[in-house]
Parts: C-alpha cells; sequence; structure tokens
C-alpha cells in the first residue's frame, strides 16, 4: 500500500497537518480533523483500497483510476468529482504536456489521484506552515490557485518567448526561426486544448450546491476562474501573434527570394541578345561577316559594349534597375 499512496494528511482544527499510515487512516473520525489521501493511480492496490477502505461508489473509483480524462466537475450526491489538469514540470518533460489530478471531495475527506508526480500538489502540502488550512473548500481552492499559478508561469515564458520573435523577425528574418514558431504554436495548441475545459469546470463549480463549499472559496473560485479565462485568452492571442510573425518570416523571405530572381531576370535578359549574336557569328559556316577583316573581331566587341549600354539606359529609364 505504501507505493500506492503518497501522502495521508490530517488537518486538526488549527491547520496543523499530521501524516497517517493505513491503519490510521482506516480508523479516521471526522472529529480528527480534515482527510487527505494522494494515490498514485497507476498502482493496482490503489483500487482495492478505494474500493474497500475508502468506502467510495463504483462509478467514484473509475473516474479517479481513468487513463484519459478532460477536464469537468460533478456533483454526486454531496460530494463533488472534479477532474483538473496541471503543466507538466517533472525534469525532461514538456510543460505543455499537462498532469491531470482527479479529485474526490467530501465535507471532512478529499481523495486524489494522479498517474505523475504533480508539484502543485507538494506547493499545497508544503504552504500550511505560513497559512494553516481552515476547510475542505479551502484545501480545495488552494490546491486549484496553485494549479493556475503553475500554468501563469509558463504561459509567462511563452510571452516572453514570442515577444523575442517579434523583435528578432524585423531585424533579423532567418529561416531557422520556423521551428521555434512551429513549437511555439504547439505548445500554445496544447495547453489550450485543456484549458478550455478547465475553465468551463471551474465556472461550473462555483454554482455547485454543496454545503461545505463557503461564500468566500466562491468568491476565491471565481478570480481563479478569471485568470484562467485571461489565460486562454493570452493562448489565442499567442497563437495568432503567431501566425502574424510567420507571415512576415514568409513575406521577407519571399522578398529575399523575388529580389534574387529579378538580379537574375536582369542578368539573362543583358545577354540574352548577346549570346544570340555570338551564337549566331558562331556558326562554322561562309559567309560570317568580318571573318577575313583584322578588325572585325574589335568592331564586333564595340557593338557588344554598345547594345548593353543601351540595354542599361532603357532598363534604367523604364526603372527596372
Amino acid at each position: 500500500m505504501s507505493e500506492a499512496l503518497i501522502h495521508a494528511l490530517v488537518f486538526d482544527p488549527t491547520g496543523a497537518p499530521r501524516e497517517l499510515s493505513s491503519d490510521e487512516i482506516r480508523a479516521w473520525q471526522p472529529e480528527q480533523g480534515l482527510l487527505w489521501a494522494h494515490m498514485n493511480a497507476t498502482q493496482e492496490q490503489t483500487q482495492t483500497w478505494l474500493q474497500d477502505t475508502a468506502g467510495l461508489p463504483d462509478v467514484v473509483v473509475s473516474a479517479l483510476l481513468a487513463e484519459e480524462t478532460r477536464p469537468r466537475s460533478n456533483t454526486i450526491g454531496s460530494g463533488l468529482l472534479l477532474v483538473l489538469r496541471g503543466v507538466n514540470l517533472n525534469p525532461g518533460a514538456n510543460p505543455e504536456d499537462m498532469v491531470s489530478i482527479r479529485l474526490w471531495v467530501e465535507q471532512h475527506r478529499i481523495f486524489s489521484t494522479c498517474r505523475r508526480r504533480l508539484l502543485s500538489v507538494g506547493d499545497v502540502v508544503t504552504s500550511h506552515g505560513h497559512n494553516p488550512m481552515v476547510s475542505t473548500s479551502d484545501l480545495l481552492v488552494r490546491l486549484t490557485d496553485r494549479l493556475t499559478e503553475r500554468v501563469t508561469d509558463v504561459i509567462e515564458d511563452m510571452d516572453e518567448v514570442v515577444a523575442e520573435l517579434e523583435a528578432a523577425v524585423l531585424d533579423d528574418p532567418n529561416p531557422s526561426m520556423r521551428a521555434g514558431l512551429a513549437d511555439l504554436r504547439r505548445d500554445a495548441i496544447s495547453l489550450r486544448r485543456y484549458l478550455g475545459p478547465q475553465r468551463e469546470a471551474l465556472g461550473r463549480l462555483q454554482g455547485e450546491t454543496l454545503s461545505w463549499l463557503t461564500d468566500f472559496d466562491r468568491l476565491r473560485l471565481r478570480e481563479i476562474h478569471d485568470r484562467v479565462t485571461r489565460h486562454v485568452e493570452d493562448l489565442d492571442a499567442i497563437r495568432e501573434r503567431a501566425v502574424v510573425i510567420q507571415e512576415e518570416l514568409n513575406n521577407h523571405l519571399s522578398d529575399q527570394v523575388n529580389k534574387r530572381m529579378y538580379v537574375l531576370s536582369v542578368v539573362a535578359a543583358l545577354f540574352l541578345p548577346l549570346g544570340f549574336l555570338t551564337g549566331l557569328l558562331g556558326v562554322n559556316v561562309g559567309g560570317i561577316p568580318g571573318a577575313e577583316s583584322p578588325y572585325g573581331f574589335a568592331v564586333f566587341i564595340l557593338i557588344l559594349v554598345v547594345m548593353v549600354g543601351f540595354q542599361l539606359w532603357f532598363f534604367a529609364r523604364q526603372r527596372w534597375l
């Protein structure tokens, strides 16, 4: 059971946490304080423990152990089934690969599961010393707040990246920027995919009729909901800015190609008549003008120079140069 149970804490009326063993969890009573058991959903013992020891309904256990989930909020009786997502800040992972946390919240106890480590959970566990837990809804709000705060840091980093790309595309456009733009747009789309439903889940949570969810904590959830809404809007703005940068980069690269093609076209236009004349006079048949004259080659070169000069004058007059 030690592998399945990440931590089990009971918060006494003063808010001080105390770690519980498996036997102490079974003997826990609401008078002891708020119980929070956080479990590893990948362990086989977790399902048995949630059904037998915690006594949760099968539908709740299935939701807590589901492999694929989307953020949602559902009231079942007097309890709350809440699924949220947090950014993946584990070493070597992409923050956009969001980690889900599934919670079953009752008035005096909370059960949560994760398939991967979520740093926001550790933040809540270690923050009790500065501001002790006072209720179930308080712990729920704190966890939601830390999940949102971690997302804020990631989105601010993305905003800095897109600002740097905007400056770079004006100062020194480079085809290598395309890879960075593609990564940025993919990351924004990935975050947006989960933050949209999470915004809806938090909005629905505010209206849930739960006796243990206080009015003050509803206001705090409304503030968190507003922040998530701003995050979704920021991600949409980042995607749009990335599209604008991509268009500006494409336009710049197209201009470079057009300039090079223009130079090649001018050079080809200059040498086309010259090539025609030299090819014509290079035919190995009799009757070539000036073939017998010692000044024939010099005259021919002079004619070519005059022709090039005329072409340059004509191009300049037409403003093609």
